[in-house]
């Protein structure tokens, strides 16, 4: 399966480097020289990667002119789920394995709505619900009480006022 590793937004220069907003938490494993991605159904090889001002530069293989990438401006950057081994820790999980999941009240297993978003803030991340109304549920192990994959759900026990 493929997923959205980032968005080609703009270009460095004449010889074809292009800018990347990363979705993925793991750039160093994604964007090693050698990775392949998919962009608007064309495979490229990426030769050369780097950092510059929160933009994740990469260079193509056989890429030589702005012109060769320059009809790729706004697309998505697809790779392979598995073409990079991630090993998580205990409770870390990948973003397309939270999105979609329904979100359950402790207790009564009521069903506040689904997993939509994931937002990065730096202390934690904070999951987006959407259900009757829009909940913005910060994953912490004081809310989040259970991933459970295998039946597509998450248990929280919401802080006071979280749902109001």
């Amino acid at each position: 399966m493929k997923i959205n590793i980032g968005r080609l937004v703009n270009f460095h220069g004449v010889q074809g480097e292009v800018k990347v907003l990363s979705d993925s938490d793991f750039t160093q494993e994604r964007f090693v020289p050698g990775a392949e991605v998919e962009i608007k159904g064309e495979s490229f090889i990426i030769e050369n990667y780097r950092t510059h001002k929160n933009f994740h530069m990469l260079k193509f293989r056989g890429v030589t002119n702005l012109n060769q990438v320059e009809h790729l401006k706004g697309a998505d950057l697809m790779q392979e789920d598995d073409a990079v081994e991630i090993e998580l820790a205990e409770n870390e999980f990948h973003y397309q394995e939270i999105i979609g999941l329904d979100v359950m009240i402790e207790g009564s297993l009521e069903k506040i709505g689904q997993v939509t978003d994931i937002f990065e803030t730096g202390a934690n991340d904070v999951w987006v619900v959407k259900g009757g109304r829009e909940y913005m549920v910060p994953y912490i192990e004081d809310v989040v009480k259970e991933v459970d994959l295998e039946n597509s759900r998450v248990i929280i026990s919401p802080l006071e006022g979280m749902l109001e």
